[in-house]
């Protein structure tokens, strides 16, 4: 079995084909490139061979290259073994670029032209940029570039160099620090790629370039006399301000503390300085400086080696398939209605259910506003909203919900109302159906003593908006059966999210660890502590939204009702009542967050916001001594970090995977450290504990280490080294 054929028609026009097998889409391996090498080698060689088409024999072209394999060159050889498996990788790609010409007069090449069916990302994308020509088929569903920058590492095949030299640095710079994906049209528009032309006629298009095509179109520009890099090179005057605001776009989006995105700039600013095949070679050792960087392997590891393995069904119990054909959806408010659509969308029957018909059709009209913005962006085909829409049913009658595999109950947290709605829905379904709340505070098992089938109750938790977060955390009960657990997984499967599975307890896991975090910005705020610090110190250890911000999005009004309720569950042991005084006074002042314009920051009349808002400091000033901005951090970080320990020491969580890739998709812990587990492996437990007993001197027992931090600080254990199902 092999991933790549060739096949040589009368014309002379040969056509390798990339489809490796048993995959829906080709990834590139050191095999593969090995196979692509020997046919470039066999065409090249051969006087009857014109020219050359490289193509898929699947609906896309590339999803990238297998990262596993990077990882094992990492493992196997050290620096050395990345390096010069790099450095092969771009002498196939070279031969490719010149294709048999000269080297001195650049003469006598065989054009090679990509012909991508469909998406190209990666290596997808960096092989076609050494082709002479490439040309799309007009597939508005297909995404084309280079996202290497969203799991650790950069374009380190020749796509970072050839595209900096193709467009410039600025233009650029989107595709490369930002991962940005464009569809055909876009991607040339952009420059990226050379030709759209319709799917059907991909083929024939490419074999009249490789037939009509002259030699001079051959040569790269960076490979031409006089050629000029766009927009400049570092010490040119147009240059210098390219590359500073190169510089300045990529800290501003990274903050500097993505290791990928500065060995990028480097390869870059470096690159621009020195011949291409030099350049090419610096590529290759900032590449390699990545991939043995820590952050690097914890992004990989959890970004793409574990998020796959979860979604594949690592931790989904031996049970019979368990696939969603019809789902009943109890409650139409936002949360019910992002269910609804994703879920139709994946090809689902929905019914949608609310207590008044107008609330249901109002559920119903989020997904035609959604498909219509699809539409807007050619996304979406008129056909496919109609299509999409014809899937949901929106009704107030239970009747409707007769055959469904799995309910999902999103309506108010209020456990007397998921009761009643429990024993509605048990009366109206049959009884193999699943149930699963939605629900992001409320224990499932008590919950679940609403139902006369415990075993098939369980805890499905969506983030909003729905459409867009891809984490759903799903909580076993202490009566869950599973194949309630299989359904969930399979159901999160089918709406093509990402799924953790986790032991019912207070908060579950997500809150649980999310909660600390902004109570702890909070505390700083009454404390004295410069609320821009606070939030500033959050956005440059990587955190997405500072504690603040992020209350102000889920609503301060929310912060209070989880507060009273904690406090009614937890009597005397509650914890946070210094927390309660902020939040219940900006309550008192209608600054419910960014919902009402109000929070703690400020916002224009269309909700923009205008900075943290001046007035806090009338009830709160701020100290004249204010905290160094690394105490600030440890601080913020180690209030999630030592609950997600917590969760994992506790039962709550039974896989460290899981806790990374929840953390990362579910409320962005800083993605570079590769979660919270990731982040203590690369500190170490030893120096996390030093952290924590320094907290718990300053500022109490919330930071004290957990007694299985503490063992492996006094064995000197890592988490990932713990056992091979947590390790993965």
């Amino acid at each position: 079995m092999t991933d790549f054929t060739m096949i040589l028609d009368a014309d002379g026009v040969a056509t390798i084909t990339w489809d490796v097998p048993g995959k829906s889409m080709n990834v590139m391996s050191l095999a593969g490139f090995a196979e692509l090498n020997a046919h470039i080698d066999t065409a090249l060689a051969d006087a009857a061979v014109k020219g050359i088409i490289i193509t898929s024999g699947k609906k896309d072209f590339a999803g990238g290259m297998d990262l596993n394999v990077i990882a094992k060159m990492r493992d196997d050889g050290g620096a050395e073994g990345i390096f010069t498996g790099v450095m092969q990788m771009h002498q196939i790609l070279r031969k490719i670029e010149r294709a048999g010409m000269d080297p001195k007069t650049l003469k006598g090449g065989k054009p090679i032209v990509a012909a991508l069916p469909g998406t190209a990302l990666g290596i997808g994308l960096e092989l076609p940029l050494a082709c002479h020509r490439i040309i799309a088929a007009d597939n508005p569903k297909a995404k084309i570039g280079l996202p290497e920058i969203m799991v650790g590492i950069f374009p380190g095949a020749g796509g970072t160099t050839r595209l900096v030299r193709k467009m410039g640095a600025m233009m650029a710079a989107p595709f490369l620090l930002e991962g940005k994906l464009s569809d055909p049209k876009a991607a040339k528009a952009g420059g990226i790629i050379d030709e759209v032309v319709a799917p059907e006629d991909l083929l024939t298009r490419a074999k009249d370039w490789v037939l009509s095509t002259k030699e001079a179109d051959l040569v790269k520009p960076w490979d031409a006399k006089g050629y000029k890099m766009p927009g400049g090179t570092p010490y040119h005057p147009a240059g210098y301000m390219t590359f500073v605001g190169a510089n300045a776009m990529a800290l501003g989006k990274t903050m500097g503390v993505y290791p990928a995105a500065k060995a990028l700039l480097g390869a870059v600013y470096e690159g621009a300085l020195v011949p291409f095949d030099v350049a090419l070679k610096i590529e290759a050792r900032q590449f390699t400086s990545v991939l043995m960087n820590p952050s690097s392997t914890a992004m990989i590891r959890s970004l793409f080696i574990n998020k796959e393995a979860l979604e594949k069904g690592a931790n989904r119990p031996d049970a019979p398939d368990q696939t969603v054909r019809k789902v009943g959806i109890i409650g139409a408010g936002m949360m019910g209605a992002g269910i609804a659509y994703v879920s139709a969308n994946a090809g689902i029957e929905v019914v949608l259910i609310d207590a008044a018909q107008d609330a249901a059709d109002r559920g119903k009209a989020h997904s035609a506003a959604l498909l219509d913005k699809g539409i807007q962006r050619r996304k979406v085909t008129v056909e496919k909203k109609a299509e999409v829409l014809a899937r949901i049913t929106a009704t107030t009658d239970y009747a409707a919900l007769s055959g469904c595999d799995l309910i999902v109950e999103a309506v108010f947290e209020d456990p007397k109302v998921k009761a009643e709605v429990t024993a509605r829905v048990e009366a109206a379904t049959g009884p193999d159906c699943i149930f699963a709340t939605n629900t992001s505070t409320l224990p499932i098992s008590s919950l679940a003593k609403a139902s006369g089938r415990p075993d098939q109750f369980i805890g499905i938790h969506f983030f909003s908006p729905v459409d867009k977060m891809m984490l759903v955390e799903i909580i076993r009960g202490k009566q869950t059966g599973d194949r309630a657990v299989a359904c969930a997984l399979d159901f999160v499967r089918q709406i093509r999210k990402t799924p953790i599975v986790v032991n019912d307890a207070r908060f579950f896991y997500a809150n649980r660890c999310i909660i600390p975090y902004i109570n702890e910005g909070i505390r700083m705020v009454a404390e004295g502590v410069e609320p821009a610090l606070v939030e500033n110190a959050a956005k440059l250890v990587g955190m997405p939204l500072g504690p603040l911000q992020l209350v102000d999005e889920t609503s301060i009004d929310l912060g209070v009702k989880i507060a009273r309720a904690t406090r009614a569950a937890m009597g005397d042991a509650y914890p946070d009542g210094a927390v309660d005084a902020v939040l219940f006074w900006m309550a008192d002042q209608g600054r419910l967050g960014k919902k009402a314009n109000a929070g703690f920051y400020a916002y224009d009349d269309a909700g923009k916001r205008q900075g943290l808002w001046e007035g806090l400091a009338s009830q709160y000033p701020v100290a004249k001594d204010q905290p160094d901005l690394t105490l600030v951090q440890h601080r913020l970080l180690m209030a999630q970090v030592l609950e997600a320990v917590r969760a994992l020491q506790d039962g709550v969580l039974t896989d460290i995977r899981e806790g990374d890739v929840g953390a990362i998709l579910g409320w962005g812990f800083a993605p570079w450290s590769g979660g919270p587990f990731g982040w203590l492996d690369i500190i170490g437990a030893a120096r996390a504990v030093e952290i924590c007993d320094a907290l718990t001197a300053s500022f109490g027992a919330r930071f004290a280490a957990p007694a299985l931090l503490r063992d492996m600080a006094a064995s000197g254990a890592t988490l990932y080294g713990k056992t091979a199902r947590q390790a993965a």
